[in-house]
């Protein structure tokens, strides 16, 4: 092989080579949003006569070893209580309001609810008219000195389309589970 070639064959070798690495498809992927911290879930019930009710639940080492602190109450057998509730972030100082990320991307966002002696009905919506669940109503059973408890679940990214969700029911939902807590009550007369 003639050598005086060799320079020029390695010339076209970087040539092709870098022609061909360059292409569309080398855009960077967007950046994934990752799941919010929710250290603190306090769930605020307010009756008709305006008392509040609050319900709390506190972790503020995360997945970490020390146990959660959930606390109930007691509310009114057959009553509607007007429900809101906020979520911190409070392993930052100061507190980081995840509630309002949860505002601003209402339509990635939707709160899932069960009890087995209450009912719920969404009073909020994000921008395409589909349920959030930060604010809501929950109707109470009437059996009295019943022991019950409720769950809440926020799911990031739910399929608001899947059949049933927009009616609360989490079972087509999809997404990825943010919080589930289960608190505890009584209802008394």
């Amino acid at each position: 092989m003639n050598c005086k070639f060799l320079p020029f064959l390695f010339a076209v070798f970087a040539i092709t080579m870098t022609i061909s690495s360059c292409s569309e498809d080398d855009t960077p992927p967007p950046p994934v949003n990752e799941e919010e911290l929710i250290t603190t879930l306090n769930v605020f019930l307010t009756d008709t006569a305006g008392n509040t009710v609050t319900f709390s639940f506190v972790d503020l080492d995360g997945d970490g070893g020390n146990a959660p602190n959930i606390t109930g109450g007691t509310l009114m057998t057959g009553m509607t209580y007007s429900g809101t509730m906020t979520l911190l972030n409070e392993s930052e100082t100061p507190a980081e309001d995840i509630t309002i990320e949860i505002q601003e991307e209402d339509d990635e966002h939707q709160f899932f609810f069960s009890s087995d002696d209450a009912t719920f009905a969404y009073t909020d919506q994000d921008g395409n008219g589909n349920p959030v669940g930060l604010t809501f109503d929950m109707t109470t059973g009437s059996m009295s000195n019943t022991s019950a408890s409720m769950t809440v679940i926020l799911r990031h990214e739910p399929d608001k389309a899947g059949a049933g969700v927009s009616d609360g029911d989490i079972t087509n939902a999809g997404g990825e589970t943010d919080i589930e807590v289960t608190f505890p009550f009584v209802l008394n007369m």
